[in-house]
């Protein structure tokens, strides 16, 4: 994720891409979003939904910049190497003054015309065609502060996803197997369990949820030591199966509400509940991170930022569809942390394979993610830490690494399965990051080395829309605004406590 330069890969159109970042968008945050919603009030939420889907556009934008800027970088010391090595080759062979004299001016035309060969319309020195990770970007354009605070920023965001994960799987689980008296497929009705209630004989809930989670670190934890990465059909078949489990949930919301059963009377606004809110919507629009990944193989990217615009759109309509029509079906006071949960109720749902496809469906899908996302912390950890020409110990690499990536979020996980708090949490502060400051300053950057080394009159053909420096100021001081905001709300609410 974080890494340097890697292979292309293979070449797909731009509305393969679209889809693709859709998928990549359009994930586990989503599933926590109805319940944001409820407690957030619906105008409230909407407004948010749609002010951070604007800003998450637009820092998005600043990255595919950057990354045009870094292959225009990387192209240049090429061409300089050559010019260096070509140099090199005349002055060991012998070539005459006069033979010199006699290329000088191929070698002008050659140095010279990065401008000119723009200029004619010819190959663009800012085509993307390597995919440089934001890792490398972050080496390319920041100081070594900088780096440092980059690899931070997404170490302590891997650390919340795989928290969120490592609780998400236990506590469906749970919920599905956890049956008390008659109500035996009632996870979605009005009972509230506590975490002492009883789930099988003397086994209260929580004891449920911790043996679970145990099993789910003894089966995935060890990949961590291995590596391991998503095949082409493991992620069609998760795509699949998370598009049927999306559809299915709104479509039984709408026939429950067209039937007269819906229960939900939401209000306008509660402020109490932006905080959370605030950290889902982030989490729920995070993408930067794979950026490079994405874009890079699409074959024709001229019009990128209006197919980007375009999946934005989409996405903000799919997630108001989900959370309306679930916070009109059911009560705020009923709505689970994992919407998916809402759908094991008998009365809602009458087909058991579909109760529980739904309830099991984070299962699914967040364990084929968990290693992947485990493997990546665990490499960032190692680029962090790693000096030039260094190599790691055996213990320090295949133990000590692999250790410090899986104990702590499986500890979180153990403490609280609070899954709202959680991405809340994960996505105001270090998704905060990834999402507006780092791509912002990203975007600063790369615009001051490209006047640098190409001359205040290149034109970068991925410059962002919002290419005057205005939009980078508003960027930064909405992204260190909202860490004050977040952070006074949880001192304020604890206070009260």
């Amino acid at each position: 994720m974080a890494g340097g330069i890697t292979d292309t890969g293979e070449l797909y159109s731009p509305y393969v891409g679209l889809v693709y970042m859709f998928n990549l968008i359009v994930g586990t945050g989503a599933l926590t979003m109805p319940k944001a919603f409820a407690t957030a009030g619906w105008l409230v939420s909407l407004v948010l939904l749609m002010f951070l889907g604007f800003m998450s556009y637009m820092t998005t934008t600043f990255v595919v910049e950057a990354m045009a800027a870094a292959n225009a970088q990387l192209r240049w010391k090429r061409m300089e190497k050559r010019k260096e090595d070509d140099e090199d080759e005349d002055s060991s062979s012998g070539v005459s003054d006069s033979d010199v004299l006699l290329q000088d001016g191929y070698e002008r035309a050659e140095t010279r015309p990065i401008l000119s060969v723009q200029r004619r319309g010819s190959a663009n020195i800012f085509e993307i065609t390597e995919r440089v990770e934001m890792g490398q970007m972050a080496s390319m354009f920041f100081n070594k502060v900088g780096v440092n605070l980059f690899y931070f920023c997404i170490i302590i965001y891997l650390y919340g996803d795989l928290a969120i994960y490592a609780a998400a799987v236990p506590v469906s689980l749970m919920q599905v197997t956890c049956v008390t008296g008659n109500h035996s497929c009632s996870v979605g009705d009005s009972t509230k369990y506590n975490d002492t209630d009883k789930c099988w004989g003397p086994i209260r809930r929580i004891d449920a949820y911790r043996l679970y989670l145990a099993a789910f670190t003894l089966l995935l934890g060890p990949f961590t030591f291995f590596n391991v990465q998503k095949t082409k059909y493991l992620q069609i078949m998760t795509s699949l199966m998370r598009w049927i489990a999306f559809i299915l949930m709104i479509i039984l919301a709408l026939i429950r509400i067209s039937r007269g059963q819906a229960e939900g009377h939401p209000s306008m606004a509660e402020l109490s509940g932006i905080r959370n809110l605030f950290g889902v919507c982030v989490y729920s629009f995070m993408c930067q991170h794979s950026l490079p990944s994405l874009i890079t193989p699409i074959s024709k990217k001229k019009h990128v930022n209006k197919l980007v615009l375009l999946d934005y759109v989409l996405i903000l309509a799919f997630y108001s569809l989900l959370s309306f029509t679930a916070i009109y079906c059911f009560r705020n006071d009923t709505l689970m942390d994992m919407y998916t949960l809402n759908f094991t109720n008998c009365d809602i749902v009458s087909v058991a394979f579909i109760r529980y496809f739904l309830g099991l469906f984070p299962v699914f899908t967040i364990s084929t993610n968990f290693p992947i996302i485990a493997v990546t912390l665990r490499n960032n950890w190692k680029t962090l830490f790693h000096r030039e020409g260094g190599t790691y110990p055996w213990l320090v690499d295949r133990i000590v690494f692999p250790a410090i990536t899986l104990v702590p979020p499986v500890l979180v996980a153990f403490c609280t399965h609070d899954l709202e708090s959680l991405v809340g949490i994960t996505g105001a502060y270090a998704g905060n990051g990834i999402q507006y400051l780092i791509p912002a300053f990203l975007a600063y950057c790369s615009r001051k080395d490209t006047q640098l080394v190409f001359g205040s009159g290149t034109v970068n053909k991925h410059l962002s829309p919002f290419r005057h420096s205005f939009w980078i100021v508003f960027v930064l001081i909405w992204g260190f605004s909202c860490f004050i905001f977040v952070t006074a709300n949880i001192v304020l609410s604890e206070s009260k406590l």
